[in-house]
Order: structure tokens, then sequence, then C-alpha cells
């Protein structure tokens, strides 16, 4: 098949250079006719002449040859530079090219910023130790298989998780490729939902279980009790009330996910809102035994961001800090500038027990609680701070944690500028 195509192209490109040629052909056929008409010479002599300029149009004129030559040079330049060593430089992933020994040819950036410790002549086998890197290894160098994939985890300085793919490069080459795609945060994620949808199930389960065994006991042994139903009844409403502020949390933290990159295009009155935030939550404070006391600075306290957002961001922060440091007696908001001048800092603090250090990193985590039990009996969902943090995400702002047990804790919104 190759050969009838090379044939059929070598009869065109004659063709073409007849095409080309043929007024100049035609000139020359006329000459040869008309100097044999005149010098009476033997048929021979112009037949001989023909088949010579039928031949010379047939040849490749020179500025083809020039154009082919310079074709051909261009092409072997081009090769040259598309060598293994430049086209590892584009790969963005960690690649390792190696040869039949496992020995290391050359590794991209990448490879070396993530392994570190790369160098050409190092023996792949006592780099990457793992069984299924080693059964990978042996695999693509026995020639049982021309690709393989293989999940590969690296334990330092960070736990990494890769899909690392083998293959041979190009056809005997006795050359090897290594490709890592980094998979750590799509790991991340899948667990994040796993634990979510474990986390919510537990949340929901729970008070479920406890209605329905009150269903139970109030259809049997209280039936007749009038006693025990309405205690039972009164239960069987606080639960209720759990779940539907777990749903309306979650519903409420999905929203924000559905958009945690929209920039709000609106101001907020920093001032009016956190004193309507405070007046609503005048009677929790008053039942829990806390004075919220005002700290704010002096002048126009306007930033860009959603008002009824930033409202439950500072209305979460601080109904915390009524329930779980009422011990203190008092909270205190606080309004000013920015560390740096930048921005406006708004501040919740409490004299209550104290956050320890170690659930500091974790506090805003979905359903991450210091103390189940007083979470529950304050009728915590688990989910406050972490919607607090989602808006703040959304607003181009952060919030920081400040702690010592017996001494309270100071949770800080750093809001930007205009």
């Amino acid at each position: 098949m190759a050969e009838t195509s090379a044939g059929h192209n070598g009869e065109q490109a004659l063709a073409a250079r007849l095409w080309r040629g043929r007024w100049l052909l035609a000139v020359a056929v006329v000459a040869v006719v008309v100097v044999y008409g005149f010098a009476g010479t033997s048929i021979y002599v112009p037949l001989l002449a023909m088949v010579a300029l039928i031949a010379a149009a047939m040849l490749p004129l020179a500025d083809e040859r020039q154009s082919a030559n310079e074709a051909a040079a261009i092409e072997a330049i081009g090769l040259q530079r598309l060598s293994g060593e430049y086209l590892a430089a584009a790969v963005a992933d960690p690649l390792i090219i190696f040869d039949h020994s496992a020995t290391i040819v050359h590794a991209n950036a990448a490879a070396f910023a993530a392994f570190g410790g790369l160098a050409p002549g190092m023996s792949l086998s006592l780099k990457f130790r793992a069984p299924e890197m080693q059964a990978l290894l042996d695999g693509i160098l026995a020639g049982e298989i021309a690709s393989d994939v293989v999940d590969y985890t690296e334990k330092l300085p960070v736990e990494r998780t890769y899909r690392v793919s083998a293959s041979t490069v190009g056809h005997a080459t006795g050359l090897y490729v290594l490709v890592f795609k980094d998979q750590s945060e799509t790991r991340r994620i899948d667990r994040m939902r796993a634990d979510f949808i474990a986390n919510a199930s537990h949340e929901l389960r729970t008070p479920l279980a406890s209605i329905a065994g009150f269903i139970e006991t109030l259809r049997g042994p209280a039936r007749n009790d009038a006693t025990a139903r309405d205690q039972f009844l009164q239960i069987m409403q606080n639960q209720t009330g759990r779940m539907a502020r777990l749903i309306d949390d979650l519903l409420s933290l999905s929203r924000l996910e559905m958009k945690p990159y929209l920039k709000p295009g609106t101001e907020v009155d920093l001032r009016q809102t956190i004193d309507s935030v405070i007046d609503s939550l005048a009677p929790l404070a008053s039942e829990n035994g806390v004075v919220i006391e005002r700290d704010f600075a002096a002048g126009p306290l306007v930033v860009p961001g959603d008002r009824d957002e930033l409202f439950q961001v500072f209305e979460n922060l601080l109904e915390n800090a009524c329930k779980y440091g009422q011990s203190g007696g008092h909270v205190t908001v606080s309004i000013a500038d920015g560390e740096d001048g930048q921005g406006v800092d708004v501040s919740i603090r409490d004299y209550g027990p104290g956050i320890a250090e170690e659930h500091i990193p974790r506090i805003t985590e979905r359903f991450y609680r210091v103390d189940v039990e007083s979470s529950r009996t304050q009728k915590g969902t688990g989910l406050g701070l972490s919607i607090v943090k989602h808006i703040l995400t959304r607003h181009n702002a952060r919030l920081s944690i400040k702690s010592e047990v017996g001494k309270g804790a100071a949770f800080t919104v750093h809001l930007p500028a205009r």
C-alpha cells in the first residue's frame, strides 16, 4: 500500500513539472523541427534532441531542490528542539524518564519540586520503595505491559496522593517514562463529602431515634399518663426544632457553596448592622446572664458586602459568645481599623472557659465540636462557624481566633476596605 502511494505521488510530481514547463518545451520542439527542416539532417538527431528536452523538463528545478533542502533542514531543527528534555519541561505534572535498568535519565522541574533529591543515574527502585511502585516498574521493564497505572502516596514532607502511569517511550528506544498526576485535592474533597454525609446522617439520626422512642412509649406504657405525655411531647418538640435548625443550616451552607466566589456589589454600614445583631440577641444574653458591651471606633464604618450575610456572621459569633462564654458574665463587641491600617476589624470577645489550642485549627470544620454535650445542650448544630467561614470567603475577608483556657476567646473578623 505504501509503495503504491509513493509511486502515485511520483507520477503526480512528474506531471506537474511537465505542465509547468509546457511552453518552454513547446518552443524547443518547434525549434528542433525548424532546424531539421532547413538542415536536412538525420531524423534521429531531432528525436534525440526532443528526448533530451523532455528529460530536462522532468528534472526538478533549482528552486524546488532548494525548497526541499530548506524544508528538510527546518524539520531537522524542529526535531532537535523537540528533545525529551524540552518535552518533559513542558509537562506540568512530575515526569521522570528512565532506562531499562530503572535508572533515572531525566526528571522535569515539577518532579524535583515534588520529590526532591532526584538526579540522573539514581535508581528509581531505591527512590520509590512502595510495593505498588516496585510492581509498576517490574511490569513495565519486563515488557509484560505497554503501559500501566497505580496509586502512590508520598508521605513526606506532606502527604500527597498520585495516580502514576508508566509507559514506553517510542519504539525500541530503551527508555520509559513515569507521569505523576496529583490526586490529593480530589481525594480530600471525596473524604469531605463522605464525612459530611456521615456526620449529617448521624446528627439527624439521633433526634429521630429519640422521637421514635417517645412515640412508642406514648402509644404503650405512657398512654394514660398525662404528666409523662406532656414531658415527652416537650422533648419531641425540642428534637424536631433541633432537626429544623440543622436542615436550615445545611441549606444555608449549600447555598453559600454554590456561589463561593461571587463578590457582593453593595456596601454595608457595620455600626448599624452590629447594633441590629446585638438588639436581636438581647433576650438570649439576658437569659444567660450576659451583658453585651460595645466598643466602636468613631467615624463611618462602611465596608463592601451583603448585609444579610454579614448579619448572619456576627449573629453566629455573638450567639456563641453568649452561650459558651456566659460564665464570664459579659461579652465585648469592638470595631476598629485593621491592623495594617487597611479595612475594618470586628472582634467579639467572651470571658468564659476558653478553647484549648489543639481545637482552634479545626473549629470551623463542619460538625466539629469542642464539647459535644455542651453544644447539644445549647442547641448548636456544629455548622455555625463553617457558615461564617464561607460567608467571609465570599467577602474576601478572614476569621482569626485567639483563646486561652480559662481566660475566654476572641473571634475577629478582618474585613477589606472599600
